[in-house]
């Protein structure tokens, strides 16, 4: 069974501005998104699920459909909203701020039955990484076997203001033992810092980070309703706490009923995560471009 790649498509940027999912950063006016969809083909991925909003969800499927990826893999589409809660909850009042990455996971269940790889879709992970997970994917033999791609902390900063990571602690045997979700991070005085109310922290250069390129079995669905419920009585009165994905697969890991493995890549990460971002992109997408790694235009 082929592996599925799941886009978290449903943030607006605000940071960014705009709505960066679907900006034209390729020389022929290719999103980031189409660049990780046309890796996951070529590394052998059979469908791609984007998690999208109802406000923006006509603009968003008018450009990223079957059609627009030569029908080379097949296209669905599910919805993030903030009061998809499970039955018997509401949203608090006064809360509007989305409930995280594994909420957003959680809205495709019925979308997927297969192992599956989740991305964010204003990153760019390169051919390399999606092939490693594609890999891991396809021979994953038992529920409870994860993994991710880990990049080094010095190589996933912006020059343009603080970056939110999961900063990973690995044995030796690359398997995850733990990871904290770092929403400050940025380099001060030539020192990488993460940035917390009590004041800042060093991390050390070459640290693994997760830059949400997981890979899990169905069984994480399950695991996800039932541990967002435990959320959801836990945070009542913080209505600005999120469901992150590093939360659940350190509970997952340190109760025993999942491994995650962390692949290393040859692959460089770069992303928007601000305007100021976006033309140091353009160009390194054009340099890999030229350098024949993708064609142009990439779907033809």
């Amino acid at each position: 069974m082929k592996p599925t790649l799941l886009v978290l498509a449903a943030g607006m940027g605000s940071r960014y501005g705009s709505l960066k999912q679907i900006d034209g950063v390729g020389p022929a006016g290719e999103a980031i998104i189409e660049f990780s969809v046309f890796d996951a083909i070529r590394a052998g991925f059979g469908k791609v699920v984007f998690v999208i909003r109802h406000s923006f969800s006509d603009q968003f499927k008018a450009i990223m459909n079957e059609e627009r990826f030569g029908h080379k893999i097949k296209v669905e589409y599910v919805y993030q909203e903030l009061d998809y809660l499970p039955e018997g909850y509401t949203v608090p009042e006064g809360r509007e701020k989305p409930w995280g990455t594994n909420h957003a996971l959680m809205m495709a269940a019925s979308a997927i039955n297969e192992p599956f790889a989740v991305i964010n879709a204003d990153d760019f992970y390169g051919q390399n990484a999606i092939e490693v997970m594609g890999k891991f994917l396809s021979e994953v033999d038992k529920p409870g076997s994860y993994a991710m791609v880990g990049y080094e902390v010095c190589k996933t900063l912006s020059e343009n203001g603080t970056v939110s990571r999961g900063v990973c602690t690995v044995n030796d045997e690359k398997y995850l033992t733990g990871i904290v979700e770092r929403t400050k991070i940025e380099r001060q005085n030539g020192q990488i810092v993460y940035i917390e109310a009590d004041g800042t922290h060093p991390l050390e250069e070459n640290i693994p980070v997760s830059m949400n390129l997981f890979g899990f079995t169905p069984d994480y669905f399950e695991h996800s309703e039932s541990m967002f419920k435990d959320f959801l009585d836990e945070n009542r009165q913080n209505l600005k706490a999120e469901f992150f994905i590093p939360l659940l697969v350190n509970k997952l890991i340190s109760s025993g009923k999942a491994t995650l493995k962390v692949l290393s890549t040859t692959s460089s990460w770069f992303g928007v995560t601000y305007k100021e971002d976006r033309p140091a992109t353009v160009a390194r997408i054009q340099k890999l471009t030229d350098e024949g790694v993708y064609p142009t235009p990439l779907f033809k």
